[in-house]
This record gives structure tokens, C-alpha cells and sequence, in this order.
């Protein structure tokens, strides 16, 4: 595979002279040898991936929600002004649906293949970089020592040469506590942001501390093919399944076809969510890696976004790529696998390792979250410096996701008494099998992700009061995201000076 070279290294060194005196030096990359020969871990091969989906809750739903709307659209079909609006709004998710289950079927395709291959070997070419960037406060201290030591303790057992760099801002208020963690931990490094730094496009947040350790690994000559950088978030973990999976993933990338950017599956084990009732509201999320990002990232274009966390790039290609976004970023993954769809189309794929990360510890969190992410999808959506035809798919899913308030049963309900008309049938009887198929679809990832979610935890067993608890708080749960994206909403059409709010940190 020829060689990719980052974008005007020399420029980006002048940058960082600009702010240091000189660059830290690199730490040794060859590591000892690994603790324990990979594929000795538990999940031996033969059984059932942590992360692959099933279909049976969809197709019981399907079947129900069809043949229930089928007999009211006969006995008591009588249209009013409301079956027009529900006949649009609970019809323009379809796309999506269909998205994610060519998605989930695919995921199981390749969960199938994995689970019969025998356990890779140690990677002992390669050298893998950990970039994690926090804020560094108290209450995120606790989350980012859990998953820093995670890293130490699992990924030595399928990589040969490894760091870990923290990535902090200057002044941050647990610096000391971030230095010391480091100094006690193997392969583990700090890289701090001059509170001086800016970046040539004046990019801020997440994205200028990316930015900053891509230059640093300019600086350092580590931006070969191969080297790969692994993104992570402070509150995001890792166990013996992801390293093999990433073993798996890296040692395929060797050949002329071979594949610059992977992602996985982000999972959230229960004993690392503050709130029970949390915890089961972001159900939704590691059931979107199986079926949505699955189907876009896997075929080689990322268009519907990427995840910062579990995020495997080549050194070259990111160095190429950047993650200088301008001052409005908010959302640089998605930004870069925007950037990366242009560059390099069909060159990323998707693997099934899982990482483990934790849920809101608040619902006012959870919508701030939220918030944030809609407010920075729109910006991104609404960004005539990308192609449009890269953007199409996230424009669609935006407007889907922002119509989400409409779209909601209590929300129709209200409506309808205010007319005095409750007739939410559609309009044509042809509508009904894509509603059964949206309502399928939504219903399948909250049920599957629970699944996933239970499956990482430690004691995977999913309770029946969860099950239950899961499907029957849908609406609460729907009422919560739709209030994040309206507020998020807001934000952008006001367009006021951009915000990133970091949510505290379960432990």
C-alpha cells in the first residue's frame, strides 16, 4: 500500500514550535512482551458475538402492529385532518428503518464469520496510540482513571507496541491527579494544550485537543501507515473482546484493498450507570452501531457519522484529515467522517468489538447531551463547505430526528383533542406495512439494546421487570430525545456563539 503523508507537516510543526519550546519526546514504542497470549480470555470462539443482534423482536412486532392496524383500518377507518399529519410523520422514517435493519442483518453476517475464526495473533508490527481527551475536572476524574487502567490492562494483550496519551487542557482542575494516575501506569502519557494554542481555522472544544495530539504526533514522526490511533472517551472503556477485535480489524488492513478507518459497537454495562432508568433510555445507542452505523460504515462511507469513542484511524489518514473544523464544530466526529467519505471513499469499515462506556447520571445530562448533539448535526447539515451529495444522508436523518417532537404519540394525542379529532389512521391503507415497519424498527432497538447492554455487564442476565420496563417507557424515554433536539433546534436557528457542555462522569 503506498504511503499517505499528513497534509503540510511542516506548517503543523511551526504551529506547535509555536506554543512549545520543543516537543515532548515520543515514548518507547516497543513495549515488554504481553501478559498473556491472546484468544486466552473469556468468549472463546464457537459462541455468539457480545454484540450481534437478533431479529425475532422486530419480526413479532411487525406481525402484531400489522395485523392490529390492519383490522382498525377496516372496522374503524374514518379519516380526519390529523390521519394526514400522522399519515407524513409516522411514514417519513422508513428510510431509516430500512437503514438499520439491512444494518442489523449485515451485523450478523459478520458476527457469524468472527465467531469462527480462530483468535488473532499478537499485533507486533503495527503501533497503537490511545488518544483520550477530557476536560479534566473533579467529577470526571473518577470515569477517566476506570477506563485509562482498562486500557493498560487489556489492550498489551493483543498489541505489541502501545501508548496511551491523556489529552488535557491547561489549568485543568484535576491535572495533578491525571499527572500522578500516569506516572503509576505503564504506556500512559499526558499531553497538555497550551492554554495559548489555537489552531489556523480557530477550531475549539474536542476538536483542538484532537487536533493538538495530531500534530504532536507530527512533530514525533509517528504518523505512519503503520500506526493506528484509537479514539476514546473519558468515560469509555475497554475488555478483552474489544482487543481482539481490534487485532482482528488491524491485521486484515495489510493488502492493496486494505482499509484506513474502522468502528465498533458502543455498549453501556449496567453497573456503570448512575440511574437504572438512564441507563435503560440509552438502550437505543448500541442498537444504532448494530443496524444504521453498521450498514454506513461498514460499506465503506461513513456518511451517517461516526462516534468519537471506539474511533480507529490510520496515523496517515488523520494527519491528512486533520480535525481543524473551524470555531462552529461541535460534533468533529461526525465532521470527520464527512471529510474522510471525500478523501477516501470505501475505505472504512465496521468490526464487531464493543467498548464500554456509561449513561447520562441525570435526565437534565441526558438532554444537555442531547441538545448538543442535534445542535451540532444541524450546523454540520446546514456546512456548504462539504459536497452536498456527502451531506444528503445526514440532512435526512436531521430532519427525521428534529421532527421527532412531532412525531410523538402524546404529543399527536394532544393535537387531536384540541381539534377534537383522535382519527390517527392514515390516510391510505398502503401506509400500513411501513408503519408496522417503523414501529418494528423503533421497538427492536430498545428491546436489542438492552440485550447488548445486559450482555457486557456483569451479570449479564436481563431481568423481566427490564424488558418490560424498557418497551413500556419508550414514550418517556422518546418525550426525553425530543426534547434535547428541540432544544437543540432552537440553539441553531438562533444562531448564537456555539457551546460544548461535558456532562459529569459516572464512576
Amino acid at each position: 500500500m503506498s504511503s499517505l503523508r499528513a497534509a503540510d507537516p511542516e506548517n503543523a510543526t511551526v504551529t506547535l514550535r509555536a506554543v512549545l519550546p520543543a516537543p515532548t519526546p515520543a515514548l518507547p514504542a516497543t513495549l515488554p512482551p504481553a501478559p498473556a497470549p491472546l484468544g486466552t480470555d473469556p468468549g472463546p470462539t464457537g459462541r455468539p458475538s457480545p454484540v450481534r443482534p437478533g431479529i425475532a423482536a422486530f419480526l413479532v412486532v411487525l406481525t402484531c402492529s400489522l395485523g392490529f392496524s390492519t383490522w382498525a383500518w377496516q372496522h374503524h377507518q374514518s379519516p380526519g385532518v390529523l390521519s394526514w399529519v400522522t399519515t407524513v410523520l409516522w411514514t417519513a422514517p422508513i428510510l431509516t428503518s430500512l437503514l438499520g435493519l439491512a444494518g442489523a442483518l449485515r451485523t450478523r453476517r459478520t458476527t457469524r464469520r468472527a465467531a469462527d475464526e480462530p483468535a488473532p495473533p499478537l499485533v507486533r508490527d503495527e503501533f497503537l496510540l490511545v488518544v483520550v481527551p477530557t476536560i479534566g475536572r473533579h467529577d470526571t476524574y473518577p470515569a477517566l482513571e476506570r477506563v485509562v487502567r482498562s486500557y493498560v490492562e487489556h489492550l498489551p494483550t493483543a498489541f505489541a507496541r502501545l501508548r496511551v496519551d491523556v489529552v488535557v487542557e491547561e489549568g485543568c482542575e484535576a491535572a495533578a491527579a491525571i499527572h500522578l494516575l500516569a506516572t503509576t501506569l505503564p504506556m500512559v502519557r499526558v499531553l497538555t494544550v497550551p492554554a495559548a494554542y489555537r489552531t489556523p481555522a480557530g477550531t475549539r472544544f474536542k476538536a483542538r485537543a484532537n487536533h493538538y495530539a495530531g500534530i504532536r504526533r507530527v512533530a514525533e514522526g509517528q504518523v505512519g501507515d503503520d500506526v493506528w490511533v484509537l479514539h476514546m472517551d473519558d468515560d469509555t472503556g475497554v475488555d478483552a473482546h474489544t482487543a481482539r477485535e481490534l487485532a482482528r480489524f488491524v491485521l486484515a488492513q495489510r493488502g492493496p484493498d486494505a482499509l484506513h478507518l474502522g468502528q465498533g459497537v458502543l455498549t453501556y454495562p449496567r453497573e456503570h450507570g448512575a440511574h437504572r432508568l438512564l441507563w435503560l433510555a440509552d438502550a437505543v445507542r448500541p442498537a444504532s452501531d448494530v443496524s444504521v452505523f453498521a450498514v454506513s460504515t461498514g460499506r465503506g462511507t461513513p456518511r451517517a457519522g461516526l462516534h468519537g469513542e471506539l474511533l480507529l484511524v490510520r496515523a496517515s489518514v488523520e494527519a491528512a484529515i486533520g480535525w481543524d473544523f473551524g470555531p462552529r464544530a461541535m460534533v468533529e466526529d461526525a465532521q470527520f467522517a464527512l471529510n474522510f467519505c471525500q478523501a477516501f471513499p470505501g475505505r472504512s469499515g465496521w468490526f464487531p468489538a464493543r467498548s464500554l462506556g456509561a449513561a447520562p447520571v441525570s435526565v437534565h445530562d441526558f438532554v444537555k447531551q442531547r441538545e448538543r448533539w442535534a445542535w451540532g448535526l444541524m450546523e454540520l447539515a446546514a456546512n456548504r463547505a462539504i459536497p452536498l451529495r456527502e451531506r444528503l444522508l445526514l440532512i435526512h436523518n436531521m430532519v427525521i430526528w428534529a421532527i421527532g417532537p412531532l412525531q410523538h404519540v402524546g404529543v399527536i394525542l394532544v393535537v387531536g383533542a384540541l381539534l377534537g379529532d383522535l382519527a390517527t389512521l392514515p390516510v391510505a391503507g398502503a401506509v400500513l406495512p411501513l408503519w408496522a415497519v417503523n414501529f418494528g424498527y423503533q421497538v427492536w432497538t430498545y428491546w436489542e439494546g438492552l440485550k447488548l447492554n445486559c450482555r457486557v455487564s456483569a451479570d449479564p442476565r436481563r431481568r423481566f421487570w427490564e424488558r418490560i420496563a424498557v418497551v413500556a417507557l419508550m414514550p418517556v424515554f422518546s418525550l426525553w430525545e425530543a426534547a434535547g433536539v428541540l432544544r437543540g433546534a432552537v440553539l441553531f436557528l438562533r444562531g448564537g456563539e456555539t457551546a460544548f457542555a461535558v456532562i459529569a462522569k459516572p464512576r
